[in-house]
């Protein structure tokens, strides 16, 4: 059993008793109900929640995908529900609410629903310049991460990320894909990624921590069907741009720390003084290390910019580079730079609300 099947399965007992309390007090604002019909809706939700997690990690159907959205969509109403409805008792206590603002207070559950899931799914192209000293030639980079290719976003999302690379093929020279391609919550396929063939730019991938739960070997077979080019702790050149892709895992190669330092010695021996040194490392950290080595610029994902708020406000709380691009020179003779994209695909619950489904246009050009 994966670690993204474990931990969900684990925090289903947990969801059990959310189920009942925000389903037993939001019927109480309206009328009475036995306890027991509450247990028996609970547990429904409960076995349904249970069952993609269960059977899409083996073989995915069109049955699982669709239980796997469902429920993707109602655990995110749940918890903004509990949170709306905590709110009306609250209010209620202090001053009787009349029952037409308690109706529009929970109106605004479904409202935030409706465009939240809109958006998740409305993929949106943003530019960015980068300007550094070292390049031989202009380079427009389509940097995207956090596909999360899986049981809720399927091969569908494959094509809606080509279908946005092919529309920028006649202005873009390569595409990097700084990991969570897939997500584990499904089988990976070897045909699964074919959609990526027909882009006519090279598609550069390294893999991130989620790339490994489906089984990194079916990701990697995917991807050499589909043509994309893989970095797996290597690097390649590319018009005049030298990129190493580092693969960053949750296991035996991830996090860094006294204990599971950089490997210093290998990075220093792939920088190219005459080039733009380009790393990619799933999430955003150790960019100073990276920084003073000589990597000119890092590519990073894994946050989704938080996805949706309150999380937006607690992912910058925890990573501070949690999106956007950032410029520090680290008291060195020139700017480094530091991309964070907040993703394609979403996490967990097929929704975005503070943040966009997007690919992002590097233009790197000559300072």
């Amino acid at each position: 059993m994966n670690f993204q099947k474990t931990r969900m399965l684990i925090g289903v007992p947990f969801l059990l008793v959310i189920y009942f309390f925000v389903i037993k007090y939001t019927i109480l604002l309206f009328t009475e109900i036995n306890e027991w019909y509450i247990v028996i809706i609970a547990l429904i939700l409960g076995i349904l929640r249970i069952l993609p997690i269960i059977f899409e990690s083996e073989k995915s159907t069109k049955l699982g995908r669709f239980l796997a959205n469902i429920m993707g969509v109602w655990s995110w109403v749940w918890m903004f529900l509990a949170m709306d409805v905590t709110a009306i008792y609250i209010l209620d206590y202090v001053f009787t609410l009349p029952f037409w603002l308690i109706c529009c207070i929970l109106a605004i559950v479904p409202i935030l629903t409706i465009y939240n899931y809109y958006h998740a799914h409305k993929l949106i192209i943003h530019e960015k310049l980068i300007e550094l000293d070292n390049l031989v030639e202009d380079v427009n980079i389509v940097h995207l991460s956090d596909v999360h290719f899986g049981s809720i976003r399927h091969r569908e999302i494959i094509e809606k990320v080509a279908n946005g690379l092919k529309s920028l093929e006649d202005s873009c020279d390569l595409a990097i894909i700084s990991g969570d391609l897939a997500d584990g919550t499904s089988a990976v396929e070897s045909d699964d990624f074919l959609a990526l063939k027909d882009v006519n730019m090279p598609i550069i991938f390294t893999p991130g921590n989620h790339d490994f739960y489906p089984g990194i070997d079916d990701v990697f077979d995917a991807c050499r069907n589909a043509g994309v080019i893989i970095l797996d702790n290597d690097n390649i050149e590319i018009k005049g741009l030298n990129i190493y892709g580092m693969t960053f895992t949750f296991g035996s190669q991830g996090p860094r720390n006294a204990e599971n330092p950089l490997n210093v010695e290998k990075l220093l021996s792939t920088i190219k003084e005459t080039s733009a040194n380009i790393i990619i490392f799933h999430i955003p950290s150790n960019w100073e290390e990276f920084s003073r080595l000589g990597f000119d610029i890092q590519l990073s994902g894994h946050t989704h910019g938080g996805q949706f708020y309150p999380a937006v406000w607690i992912c910058k709380a925890l990573f501070g580079y949690n999106k956007g691009l950032f410029k520090n020179d680290f008291g060195t003779i020139k700017d480094h730079y530091l991309h964070v994209t907040t993703g394609v695909g979403s996490m967990g619950y097929p929704m975005r609300w503070g943040t966009d489904s997007e690919l992002v246009v590097l233009k790197l050009r000559k300072k």
